[in-house]
């Protein structure tokens, strides 16, 4: 996949040494940003820990120096108190293009798959957040997730800046409103729920929006092309979570890239119910865009 992408970004790294951690840092490392680009690798700590600041600032180090002989312009920053509310306070103040965090950190919870941490980042952050799974083998299938609304068109936008790797596979998926339930048995002697009988009025209905939801593909891959990003499309019918986790996981994508929130009609949450539940339970890395900067 080529990539013409000349967007300088601002990106802050959550480094606390977690395997989820190790694997944010190296994603970042495939992507093939622009040399010179800036890179804050950030870590927090409690005060019980204030006798392993030495260990964290090598460590912090090394993640810096790492990412320097890729090319990117890296500092640190270390600080003392909750690593949620830390790390959110500073990319409020220097508002960052893209977050790179860990889907878990050190002290997750056994058996949990999206850490504290993570959760109130990808929640109330002021810019895309990319939650990154262990283990991490490479960026070879990308998948978007688009139902037209505002912080889809975002996700696409922001997908357009995004530099990937050449040989990057990437698909743009959009999930029609499910089907009705079939109707309960009428008799104990049947044999499970009827399909309830199409009129021509739900007929024409169903036609309607898989031509609609088509004509959001067809659109959706155009503009993606016009920014270097050859795309295939898939339309399916059903939940929407549930289908793009599934689709997922049959093509072994490495990343899903979904809007915050969707066309639910409640605005008063920052993150909407599919992005939310592909955050907490997408087998793979999660990028959630809201707040795409100008230009």
């Amino acid at each position: 996949m080529t990539d013409n992408n000349q967007w300088h970004f601002n990106i802050l790294l959550g480094d606390d040494r977690s395997e989820h951690a190790l694997a944010a840092t190296a994603l970042l490392e495939d992507l093939p940003f622009a040399p010179g680009t800036d890179v804050t690798v950030f870590r927090a700590f409690a005060a019980n820990q204030s006798t392993d600041v030495t260990l964290m600032e090598e460590a912090l180090n090394q993640t810096c120096n790492r990412l320097k002989k890729k090319g990117f312009h890296a500092e640190t920053e270390l600080q003392l108190g909750s690593p949620a509310e830390k790390f959110l306070d500073f990319a409020e103040k220097r508002m960052p293009d893209l977050i790179l965090i860990g889907a878990k950190g050190l002290r997750a919870t056994t058996g949990i798959l999206v850490g504290g941490v993570a959760q109130q980042v990808v929640e109330y952050a002021p810019c895309p957040v990319l939650v990154v799974r262990a283990p991490y083998d490479g960026l070879q299938g990308i998948l978007l997730a688009t139902d037209g609304s505002s912080t889809s068109r975002q996700a696409v936008h922001f997908l357009g800046r995004l530099p990937l790797p050449r040989n990057a596979r990437l698909w743009v998926m959009h999930v029609l409103p499910p089907p009705p339930i079939p109707i309960p048995p009428i008799s104990p002697l049947a044999r499970g729920p009827m399909p309830m009988p199409l009129s021509e009025a739900e007929i024409a209905r169903r036609a309607k929006e898989e031509q609609d939801g088509q004509a959001l593909l067809d659109g959706t891959v155009e503009v993606l092309k016009s920014m270097g990003k050859p795309a295939e499309a898939i339309l399916k019918r059903g939940d929407a979570a549930t289908e793009i986790m599934r689709t997922a996981r049959e093509l072994e994508a490495d990343l899903l890239i979904c809007g915050s929130r969707g066309l639910s009609p409640s605005m008063s949450w920052k993150m909407g119910s599919v992005s939310r539940k592909l955050v907490h339970y997408s087998k793979c890395s999660v990028l959630v865009v809201r707040n795409l900067p100008p230009g």
